[in-house]
């Protein structure tokens, strides 16, 4: 149950309602969306006490749903959530390309290949300055220093900047040089990661894990919002299947099937499903189709020398050409998309 406040709700009536539930023995977690303050609660509540919901001083009104990740769901809004940083939305009518390289290995490299991205249409520039490898001796990232690089390189650029982060020590860092932060499949339910980044403020990609059913991938994206972070974007990036002629398999059903459970941003990223470069423009094409508000997609200066999955990174002219082909089938499918 989800239990929305009156925008004049005071700090005692917020103490008051927290006892009565706290009393009651029913967990809760309280989180504010735009200007609308929410507690969150265990499902079953006993009637007795929706009853003194109902009259408490502060309270707008009980919000009943059968589904257990609740604030994700249609039942706390009615339209689609849309992040806004400066002149670029995520949700809602367009589509918006995300795309860099896996690693950052240089601020030459990231000068380099913003530039290059900018004129295919790329508002957000992706690079990991943290990265979880499932070798212990391969590259794993440039951490603090690779930040830095990160947000000297923006200035140059002018791009929005997202990153990677696995450690809850290393949020709040984070949090001070990018302008989006991203949930690994791996970490999709570090809940203490989720919760760090729950109170950071910051907009978060959330990527599904690669074992993860929607349901509990949504139950994560509550735990973000839980504890008040509502600017969630889920990021569908393949599944691991039987099949090894790609490194993931791409479940695009998700994505139709999100649309009628929340109304959080979908994007996908072709990149870690396929695993390899050539079936990327095909798996992105798939996506905008089935109705994707983005793309994540990893791209090199030279991906042939990428420090980390060179495999299935895309060339600067590659991702252009694909980036035109793109933008005929975000018309086809009535989303906006602009290379300008």
């Amino acid at each position: 149950m989800l239990i929305t406040l009156k925008k004049e709700v005071t700090l005692q009536d917020i103490s008051q309602l927290r006892l009565l539930l706290d009393q009651a023995g029913l967990h809760h977690c309280i989180s504010k969306a735009e200007d609308t303050t929410i507690i969150g609660v265990e499902q079953t509540l006993p009637e007795s006490v929706k009853q003194e919901l109902k009259i408490a001083p502060g309270v707008e009104k009980l919000i009943e749903t059968k589904l257990p990740f609740q604030m994700a769901s249609w039942a706390l809004k009615s339209e689609p959530t849309i992040i806004r940083l400066g002149d670029v939305s995520i949700g809602g009518e367009s589509v918006v390309l995300m795309a860099g390289p896996c690693a950052i290995e240089s601020e030459e490299q990231l000068v380099c290949i913003a530039e290059e991205l900018k004129k295919s249409g790329v508002h957000v520039l992706r690079a990991s300055a943290y990265k979880p490898r499932s070798s212990p001796y391969s590259f794993q990232g440039l951490g603090l220093e690779g930040l830095k690089m990160h947000q000297r390189a923006q200035k140059k650029h002018g791009m929005l900047i997202e990153t990677e982060v696995m450690d809850p020590r290393d949020v709040s860092i984070a949090a001070e040089y990018v302008d989006i932060l991203r949930i690994g499949a791996r970490n999709m339910q570090n809940f203490d990661l989720l919760k760090e980044v729950g109170k950071c403020g910051k907009p978060v990609i959330l990527k599904r894990g690669m074992s993860a059913t929607i349901e509990e991938w949504l139950l994560s994206a509550e735990y973000i919002m839980a504890h008040g972070n509502h600017r969630v974007i889920l990021c569908e990036r393949g599944i691991r299947t039987f099949e090894n002629a790609t490194r993931s398999t791409l479940d695009l059903s998700s994505v139709a099937v999100l649309r009628t459970l929340t109304h959080l941003p979908v994007i996908v990223d072709p990149s870690h499903a396929a695993g390899r470069g050539d079936i990327i423009p095909a798996l992105s094409k798939g996506a905008i189709a089935v109705g994707a508000d983005g793309l994540l997609i990893e791209v090199h200066p030279n991906p042939k020398e990428s420090r980390c999955d060179a495999r299935q990174a895309l060339s600067p002219e590659e991702f252009h050409n694909l980036a035109i082909e793109l933008e005929r089938v975000a018309k086809v499918s009535q989303k906006t998309y602009s290379r300008s």
